[in-house]
């Protein structure tokens, strides 16, 4: 493709560039009924959305196939890079059928959680999809029901099949809730065979990342690694925070895979909720050091599922996250299932703009430096540089080519003031790059040599507004650039 005709879709492309890279800040909805067809995605897209959840909790192959092949057809027809990523269940533990759907409970009441999945569901036999249950839990450990509203402790197990536990702050237990195990050492592995299932789907379509979710050990990512490479999958792996243990092994889990899901839902039942705050900022932190795109996730605007506009509470943590330098904010339900998801982006894009004003004093001491201990150290200080030296000589943008993805995800990982413009010629790199914060993708495919793609991708950016004659910009990639090799240069170019 020539700068030419990369300059005519962008002119197309224009029609929905509708945040003109003002937020670098991304933002990622869950597809659920309220949103699933094709006009309800591009509204989305105008709207604001960069990212595409796809809950493989809910719905069928067919549901997500037809989400997919919308998604493929808006970004075809209007040259965008919106991306997808895909969310495996995991291991995700749920009492049975309880007796007509309502089980009222009181402290000090005591029920039994057995195997069987044809128990009643009454006070004396409840079924929990968790099978070594009772062997892996300990007398004394909490066990926490319909997220953290029923709280229950263990007074005796058989190490077998059948654990009584004692009520220690009631309610009305239904059917399907959720348990989580703060105190167990869950031996269950993170990839089910629903999950594996759902990943031989997955591996068919042109997914940009895939989510594992209950991710304790580094070593939990594994399968899904082995899979990616088994079948060339280009996806990227994110791996979901929702145990305490996760946390506990954080840094290990982060250089493990490509990208991490704050996933606050669980992580908030399971850890005191207290902590929760910090070890959000301490992961968003540790992603930035290493280069690792992070998502922020669950009940970010959760009152707008049936309400026109957010609560105060929602407004400030929204804005925290984004002053905190996450990557991504994420949507569930609110877009999933809510009952005007434009709305709620339109309300998401606005928090984020005015964070944005406020953006660089909040985080400016948590920026990375380059690490004499990473392998691509050398790489790591030309991206710096090329940061350092847009902000010193106030750029227009930051210009990266890229094959791997590598200088995108280190160039973003420094937040650098300026625009981050990003050229590979692999479709599928460009959508995964869509998540990261302050990336802007384009698409070119004339790597012919260094100063012919420097003036063409500057040509693409003047003819797209995005610079102007006069302006000063910072191109870095690697040469020569037929070798592909790590990012080892850096150019300051003015836009004639």
């Amino acid at each position: 493709m020539t700068a030419t005709e990369s300059v005519t879709l962008l002119e197309i492309n224009k029609k929905i560039m509708r945040k003109g890279g003002s937020q670098n800040t991304k933002i990622v909805a869950t597809v659920g009924p309220a949103c699933s067809s094709y006009e309800n995605l591009l509204e989305l897209v105008k709207t604001g959305v960069d990212i595409f959840r796809l809950n493989f909790s809910h719905g069928s192959h067919a549901d997500h196939l037809s989400v997919i092949q919308h998604i493929v057809a808006i970004n075809e027809e209007y040259k965008t890079h919106i991306g997808i990523l895909a969310d495996l269940q995991g291991p995700k533990l749920r009492v049975g059928n309880i007796k007509d759907n309502a089980l009222p409970l009181k402290t000090g009441d005591v029920i039994t959680i057995v195997n069987d999945k044809t128990a009643e569901g009454t006070m004396d036999r409840i079924y929990m999809s968790y099978p070594e249950f009772a062997e892996d839990c300990q007398v004394g450990e909490r066990i926490m029901m319909d997220d953290g509203k029923l709280v229950f402790e263990v007074i005796e197990t058989n190490k077998k099949d059948t654990v009584r536990l004692k009520t220690l702050h009631g309610g009305v237990l239904s059917s399907k809730k959720g348990v989580n195990l703060p105190d167990t050492n869950v031996k269950q592995p993170s990839m089910t065979a629903k999950d594996r299932e759902d990943l031989e789907f997955i591996l068919t379509q042109p997914v940009n990342w895939i989510a594992l979710s209950f991710v304790r050990r580094p070593e939990d990512m594994d399968d899904l690694r082995d899979a990616l490479e088994r079948t060339g999958h280009p996806a990227k792996m994110m791996a979901k925070i929702e145990k305490p243990e996760a946390v506990r092994n954080i840094r290990e889990i982060i250089r493990a895979c490509n990208g991490i899901m704050v996933a606050r839902g669980d992580l908030g039942v399971e850890m005191p909720i207290e902590q929760l705050p910090m070890t959000q900022k301490e992961i968003i932190h540790l992603c930035m050091q290493y280069a690792r795109p992070v998502i922020v996730a669950t009940q970010m605007m959760d009152s707008m599922i049936t309400n026109p506009s957010p609560t105060r509470a929602e407004v400030t943590d929204v804005a925290n996250a984004v002053l905190d330098g996450t990557d991504a904010v994420m949507l569930s339900g609110e877009t999933s299932v809510g009952h005007n998801p434009p709305l709620v982006i339109q309300y998401m894009c606005r928090i984020i703009e005015q964070a944005e004003k406020q953006y660089w004093p909040h985080i400016t001491s948590h920026r990375p430096y380059p690490s004499p201990n990473f392998k691509l150290f050398h790489s790591d200080v030309v991206c710096f540089n090329a940061c350092r030296v847009a902000e010193e000589i106030g750029a227009k943008g930051i210009i990266g080519m890229t094959v791997s993805g590598y200088t995108a995800f280190k160039v973003s990982s420094f937040r650098p003031q300026s625009p981050i413009y990003i050229f590979s010629n692999h479709q599928s790199m460009l959508k995964s790059l869509n998540l990261l914060w302050g990336v802007q993708c384009f698409y070119y495919d004339q790597f012919s040599s260094t100063d012919e793609t420097i003036e063409d991708c500057t040509i693409i950016l003047k003819n797209a507004g995005l610079v102007q004659t006069g302006d000063t910009v910072i191109n870095t990639g690697s040469m020569p650039l037929e070798q592909r090799l790590s990012t080892n240069f850096l150019k300051v170019t003015e836009v004639e």
